[in-house]
């Protein structure tokens, strides 16, 4: 339950003037993050141009962000039940904006990096927020339709931003890509500010789950470091030493949430073996994803000639089918049960990576880019919405908040790691996005690295995950569109606790 201010009766409706304020501001603020998540890849190449920076720089351009957001989503929608979900949402927004303009005029790498960390602790105190403000906002009869509306217009965000993202690049340049965030920020928060009214969880309480949050991302940080640093600096002392001590501190995490009376991570909820099973199937997919995504976006440009606008436009098409189509495979994965749209989904994903092989130096797009990318998106399209659907549905619905922010989290460490270790794993050299040749080759060995991780998720399915899901335990289909390319599958269940 939830103590609402600001609000008549049981909640506000949709289409009163206050109901359309807190819909945009919601909108507004969940867009930012999910701009940047679908923009970066396509600036990449421009960036290290520009800063004069090698493979490792652009790797850690993206997994400083999402080394940020994985360690702390949890925690982040901790606080907003406990001091206000308004509150840290506009503290989210003002965070973000404020490391968006550090990234914009970030002058060398080093400080790219930094700010996009900066970056990842915004995203992390105002991406749970925005879901959650809806459900507590709104009238019970009003939520399905405001959540619909929030995520069919983040939806067609996420449709339009390769375009805007691309348009930048190629036209005033990528440090727009991080400026555009600032009159968003500046709409958003005095709308928050003035129209949405405050909610949190009366029953909130105990202490934050700070020294798990720390120990999880300093792990991956630190495994992170010695996957992107190893190309380069060998078998050093930092790189050895940053690997075991990230494997120490996994360790100690595991430890420490066994032993705490309220962890972040309780192990309890992981004797699910349905639970179990489709969390290690979301590591596998967004393993792939996440790695295909960012080689991609440098291939189409690096190798394949294409201007930032043409390589985003060329991927568009798996955003578009996840729009049109998410909700029916929603509503067919809880006709036929899960096991068959998790096992074939990745299998098509895994074809259209493969059929990503034949782009090469003057590729066609229809004939080549474009019958990968439907193929992909057609396994996205099958899988992403039940698997949602099954996480929560592995839990008691008291747990429904827990359960998808950890699904949350476990799919932003995949995208993490992935980005990470791809490029060592396929041989990829520290200046290989300067050249065409080098690069085309590496992309040749990595591509069927990421379909073999969604076979291993295929597989994983058929075998441990249960034909059926108990009804009324997934979320509502409309939920799924919002995920894009590139984002997880679910933001945490409104109104739950996420510790």
């Amino acid at each position: 339950m939830t103590d609402t201010d600001g609000a008549d009766g049981d909640g506000i409706r949709v289409a009163s003037p206050v109901g359309r304020w807190v819909v945009l501001t919601t909108v507004l603020g969940s867009s930012m993050a999910l701009l940047d998540s679908t923009v970066i890849n396509v600036a990449l190449p421009r960036i290290g141009e520009d800063l004069g920076t090698d493979m490792a720089a652009l790797q850690w351009t993206v997994n400083a962000y999402m080394l940020t957001l994985a360690g702390l989503i949890l925690l982040g929608g901790a606080l907003g039940d406990r001091f206000g979900r308004r509150r840290v949402f506009v503290l989210g927004v003002v965070w973000f904006a404020v490391a968006s303009l550090l990234c914009g005029i970030a002058p060398n790498a080093e400080v790219l990096v930094a700010s996009r960390a900066l970056q990842g602790v915004g995203g992390a105190l105002l991406t749970p927020g925005s879901l959650a403000i809806i459900q507590a906002s709104f009238h019970p009869d009003d939520r399905a339709r405001a959540v619909g509306l929030w995520s069919g217009l983040g939806g067609v965000g996420a449709a339009v931003g390769p375009f805007v993202g691309g348009w930048l690049v190629d036209g005033p340049g990528w440090r727009w890509v991080f400026l555009l965030n600032l009159p968003l920020a500046a709409v958003c928060v005095p709308v928050a500010l003035r129209h949405v009214p405050e909610s949190r969880d009366p029953d909130a309480h105990g202490r934050f789950d700070v020294l798990g949050a720390a120990l999880a991302a300093l792990s991956l940080a630190l495994v992170t470091y010695a996957l992107i640093e190893v190309p380069e600096e060998g078998a050093s002392v930092a790189v050895i030493g940053a690997a075991l001590g990230g494997v120490v501190l996994g360790a100690a995490f595991v430890q420490a949430e066994r032993r705490r009376a309220d962890p972040m991570v309780p192990p309890s909820i992981f004797a699910s073996r349905q639970f179990t099973s489709v969390n290690i199937v979301t590591f596998c997919v967004y393993a792939a994803l996440g790695g295909f995504f960012f080689l991609s976006a440098i291939q189409l440009q690096v190798v394949a000639g294409y201007s930032a606008l043409g390589a985003g436009t060329a991927l568009l098409p798996t955003t578009v089918l996840m729009l049109l189509f998410s909700a029916s495979a929603g509503d067919l994965g809880r006709r036929i049960g899960p096991r068959v749209p998790l096992t074939v989904g990745p299998l098509l994903a895994a074809a259209g990576m493969l059929l990503m092989l034949r782009v090469g130096p003057g590729a066609s797009y229809p004939l080549d880019v474009l019958p990968a990318v439907l193929v992909l998106g057609l396994g996205m399209v099958t899988l992403v919405a039940p698997l949602t659907a099954t996480v929560l549905a592995a839990v008691d619905t008291g747990r429904a908040g827990l359960a998808s922010g950890i699904n949350n989290a476990a799919a932003r460490a995949a995208g993490l790691l992935a980005v990470a270790a791809l490029p060592l794993l396929a041989g990829m050299g520290p200046e290989a996005y300067r050249d065409a040749g080098e690069f085309a080759s590496t992309f040749r060995r990595a591509m069927p690295m990421c379909a073999g991780l969604l076979v291993a998720g295929s597989v994983i399915a058929f075998f441990a995950v249960r034909k059926s899901v108990e009804p009324g335990r997934g979320p509502r289909p409309e939920c799924a569109m919002h995920c894009g390319v590139t984002a997880p599958p679910l933001e945490p269940e409104p109104g739950s606790r996420h510790t």
